[in-house]
């Protein structure tokens, strides 16, 4: 924390602007040192000629704004240096900044994690900000925009207040027991505990919509050979993602395209034909068999399943039929050449030829996606390592509602208190902090 860190926090390449953040206790020194003026008004943008510091040769022209910690980003003294988007100006800007006594270059997600470590954000807002950065839907946006702005944090916190007054209440009782407290305050606590195990299991049952909207949600395109798979891929995507042939057997891996339908991200896989009586195949239909295993392995995993009849023929392909449940929707291909199978019900006629049917289809793939993520007001868990401190603590709160004496409930109600904490980093997060920034941007 006495280091001056500084990065690029903009992105990589040419640009009309570039962007170099500096934060640390030198940062107004170096910014006097290189413009050879005094520090401008903080929070006042202002035109400065960049110069080396020995040789006065010229860097750039730059737009310069300092702020004061802590009302900084990171909490510390921040300077930004708003320059052209150069290749040359950026590295030898950056080079410059490397040799001001008491700077470094800033680790990935170190601004962060400053701002963090000086009470500027917890680490659930912390985490939003990464979600943002690499939100690529309107949803994914919205949901790092609400964690960041401290939804997920002031309902754990609340949890955490609330477990800390019970807490008061049975340490209350145990270190004065010879005192004039109100009587049954063990028997009274345990509704309360009951109510927050409650709404901690209402949390946890969320059908990780958070996580597979920050994630995106695996939704698996199945069907025999020759259905139209690979086609309906290509068409959802725009482009040529897939080979598409009249010949069976072409797809023989797992392809897979990310897209944005209706606001959610979605990884699309398209899977080999399913003919399950090919499992036992050896060389090159060994290859195949490959490819109809993973196809198998992928479906039953999806969170979604798209099953794709061919319409040109007499019969449903009952290894697609036996696929179908709450979680899949079906649609019946080729729709043009007319006749078809005995349509699977529901089940939507499209023609990824002609087009005929398609807008339905994505009409009705959205519908099944926001089912399955939801629309809930609530803020939803978006992480692992959430989920698992939660689950410990409603164990942490079921046992000590068996606990035969005060002292060993009051241990239970701190351990639940603890996991809480562990999740906005109050307590016991230094093992986490490199796990949790070793992902973002070398910038922010």
């Amino acid at each position: 924390m006495n280091e001056t860190i500084f990065a690029l926090a903009s992105g990589g390449g040419r640009a009309g602007v570039a962007v170099v953040r500096v934060s640390g206790p030198q940062a107004f020194a170096g910014l006097e040192r290189i413009s050879g003026a005094e520090r401008p008004a903080f929070r006042h943008a202002v035109l400065r000629t960049l110069k080396k510091p020995v040789s006065r040769e010229t860097i750039d022209q730059a737009l310069v704004i300092a702020f004061s910690g802590p009302g900084s980003y990171t909490g510390e003294d921040v300077v930004e240096y708003h320059v052209h988007g150069s290749l040359a100006v950026v590295n030898e800007l950056l080079m410059v900044l490397s040799e001001q006594n008491g700077y470094r270059m800033a680790a990935p997600g170190e601004f962060t994690r400053r701002a963090f470590e000086n009470g500027k954000m917890d680490l659930t807002e912390a985490e939003a900000v990464a979600d943002l950065i690499n939100a690529e839907t309107q949803m994914q946006k919205i949901q790092a925009l609400a964690q960041m702005e401290g939804a997920l944090s002031r309902l754990y916190e609340g949890w955490r207040e609330d477990l800390s007054r019970i807490l008061a209440y049975v340490e209350a009782e145990i270190e004065f027991p010879d005192e004039d407290l109100p009587g049954g305050i063990l028997e009274a606590v345990g509704p309360e505990i009951l109510g927050l195990i409650a709404a901690l299991e209402a949390h946890l049952n969320d059908k990780r919509r958070g996580e597979r909207l920050r994630e995106g949600l695996s939704v698996a395109v199945v069907g025999a050979p020759n259905a139209g798979k690979s086609s309906l891929v290509n068409a959802l995507a725009q482009r040529d993602v897939v080979i598409v042939s009249e010949l069976a057997g072409t797809t023989r891996d797992i392809i897979e395209v990310h897209l944005d339908i209706g606001g959610y991200p979605v990884i699309l896989s398209d899977t080999a034909g399913l003919r399950p009586e090919q499992l036992s195949g050896e060389g090159q239909a060994g290859i195949e068999a490959e490819g109809i295993r993973r196809a198998l392995a992928k479906a039953r995993e999806a969170d979604l399943r798209v099953l794709v009849y061919d319409g040109s023929q007499e019969a449903a392909d009952p290894h697609t039929q036996a696929l179908a449940d709450e979680n899949s929707l079906s649609v019946v291909n080729k729709c043009d050449l007319g006749g078809g199978p005995a349509l699977p019900q529901p089940s939507i006629l499209i023609s990824v030829k002609t087009g005929e049917g398609l807008e339905v289809f994505l009409q009705a793939l959205e519908t099944k996606i926001a089912g399955l993520i939801g629309r809930n007001e609530a803020p939803a868990l978006t992480r692992q390592r959430h989920r698992e401190a939660l689950t410990a603590c409603a164990a942490a709160l079921r046992r000590s509602l068996e606990a035969r004496m005060p002292e060993l409930l009051a241990e239970d109600l701190r351990l639940a208190i603890r996991d809480l904490g562990r999740i906005t980093g109050r307590v016991d997060v230094e093992d986490l902090l490199d796990i949790i920034f070793k992902d973002f941007c070398i910038g922010k």
